[in-house]
């Protein structure tokens, strides 16, 4: 049920999560599409400019859990709208940043609600359908995040290359507030089926899978962020793009993820984990192509179309593995997800700002990444091989 009593299609639901978690998803990547322009105009290195990246990051990571677990217990409905309007709110605060410390601070309060909307919108898409449509219906939402990628990113780095990137963080609390009045319109109001007990909740974690598919989470994606946080001074300095071969070239990424994000659910019909160790292994192989390709301009657009689309190609398939294994508690498991990918894009900015801090260069950036994504597969596989030795509880 929702406004004046109509009940409206779970289409018409999933399509508003899809709006609320494009806005969301742009406030995350776009910096990297804009660091140079903060770092000039705020008076901070390239490296230090990097910390917007993964300070948002670690906010998730530590708040996403404990917020959700406090919601948990509530309506999803009211939730979802009080996260929205702290999402604005801290938006708009970044838009009129005075300082590097403040546009931090607003950084870290937007990660404050990234996890639990996240982990509440996840669960309210797939309670939404049959079991069998659950993880095509994650991926929808999901999708709103690869769809930013795609348009929000490229436009918003374009944008403020051409104007000002402060003008970034004003349309994304526009986009925002459409948001919150789509969700205040169409979302169900209703509790969980059964009012979960936290101490339930909290059982998921005795489960094996549940903690693989974390680990794997965890550094499976830290090797995707030590390269994917500075693509854009890497394109400046390698590719040797402006503002228009950036915009492009983080289309072609964007791109690649809405791609990579809506086939590998179809693609895992069969087995999910088995699914995952080939994406994985495909991640892997195309980052270590970086540095041959990146120094030529079509190359460089081709080899970043295919790592958007083998890095976002993993996101449904993890997420939907979680929640199925921690049938107790779904809502927990989702957020605790949502902060394994951002811990790993934390930890992969700051692996990345190390190395260029140690004057590695950018072409190392993705080399390494490479190397911290082959503990992803090991992983993967280790818990496929879990699920075949016990497939009762995969």
């Amino acid at each position: 049920m929702s406004l004046a009593g109509r009940q409206f299609k779970p289409t018409t639901v999933i399509a508003v999560l899809m709006i609320c978690a494009f806005s969301i998803g742009t406030t995350e990547y776009v910096v990297t599409g804009v660091l140079t322009h903060i770092a000039s105009d705020l008076g901070v290195t390239i490296a230090s400019a990097g910390l917007v990246v993964s300070m948002y990051a670690l906010g998730v990571a530590i708040f996403g859990p404990l917020m959700t677990t406090l919601s948990v217990k509530l309506p999803r409905k009211p939730m979802l709208l009080l996260f929205m309007l702290l999402f604005i709110i801290s938006n708009i605060i970044s838009a009129t940043a005075p300082s590097f410390t403040v546009l931090l601070v607003s950084r870290v309060a937007s990660a404050f609600m990234h996890g639990p909307f996240f982990a509440l919108a996840f669960v309210m898409a797939s309670d939404l359908v049959e079991p069998r449509k659950r993880v095509q219906a994650i991926a929808a939402v999901n999708g709103g995040l690869t769809i930013a990628i795609m348009i929000g990113v490229p436009f918003g780095a374009y944008l403020g290359s051409l104007i000002e990137w402060r003008l970034v963080f004003w349309l994304i609390a526009v986009l925002g507030v459409i948001g919150l009045i789509g969700l205040f319109i169409f979302a169900p109001n209703t509790k969980p089926a059964e009012t979960p007990r936290i101490k339930q909740e909290l059982s998921v974690f005795k489960h094996k899978q549940v903690l693989l598919t974390i680990a794997i989470i965890i550094f499976g994606y830290s090797g995707v962020f030590t390269a994917y946080t500075f693509i854009e001074p890497l394109l400046r300095s390698v590719t040797g793009f402006g503002g228009v071969g950036i915009m492009i070239s983080l289309f072609f990424f964007g791109l690649g993820s809405v791609i990579g994000n809506f086939s590998t659910p179809r693609l895992a019909a069969g087995n999910v984990t088995k699914t995952l160790i080939y994406v994985f292994a495909t991640l892997t192989v195309i980052l270590l192509l970086f540095p041959l390709a990146t120094p030529y301009a079509i190359t460089a657009v081709f080899i970043i179309g295919l790592f958007g689309a083998g890095a976002f190609g993993t996101t449904p398939l993890l997420q939907s593995k979680i929640v199925m294994a921690a049938k107790e508690g779904p809502t927990i498991a989702a957020a605790a997800s949502v902060s394994a990918f951002n811990l790993a894009n934390a930890g992969g900015a700051y692996i990345g700002g190390l190395v260029l801090d140690a004057n590695l260069g950018y072409t190392w950036l993705s080399v390494i990444g490479a190397g911290i994504s082959i503990i992803g597969i090991l992983l993967s596989a280790i818990s496929y091989r879990e699920e075949k030795k016990h497939p009762e509880v995969a």
